[in-house]
């Protein structure tokens, strides 16, 4: 038997791919979902939960993106700043039509560590409202969601 040890990946030996995600018509939570799978890295074999050996992902025509059920009326985005009397509340219709890129952004931290890490990896997601991005010169991939 080898005396082998289970090889964990650092930041150095770790090369970052670009993905593209069309939300055009998909589901919030399975675009989210799949995105942070694709910015902890977890689709590669040297995956390791303390290291940012993700990729990059673009994610356009975040506008379009879809709400199952009653979510788009019922569900509500809370903010305070603080002070007593200060809580914002917005139903989903208004956030996804005032700010559709906020929307994905919020999904897709929910679903990262909650510290530095998850900070970094955060940066790593760039998303749009329309179908245009400026990141075809890295050549973003196709992802499949």
């Amino acid at each position: 038997m080898d005396n082998q040890k289970t090889k964990s990946a650092t930041a150095d030996e770790t090369t970052a791919q670009w993905w593209h995600v069309d939300a055009d018509g998909l589901v919030l939570g399975r675009v989210a979902a799949r995105v942070a799978a694709v910015l902890r890295g977890k689709h590669k074999p040297n995956y390791s939960p303390h290291v940012a050996c993700g990729d990059f992902v673009v994610v356009t025509n975040a506008s379009r993106i879809r709400l199952t059920g009653n979510k788009l009326t019922q569900k509500k985005r809370y903010s305070h700043s603080g002070y007593p009397g200060h809580l914002k509340v917005e139903s989903y219709e208004h956030f996804l039509a005032r700010a559709p890129e906020k929307v994905i952004l919020k999904a897709v931290k929910g679903m990262l560590p909650h510290g530095v890490l998850g900070r970094k990896l955060a940066g790593r997601v760039k998303v749009y409202a329309g179908p245009e991005h400026p990141h075809a010169a890295q050549e973003p991939q196709a992802l499949d969601v």
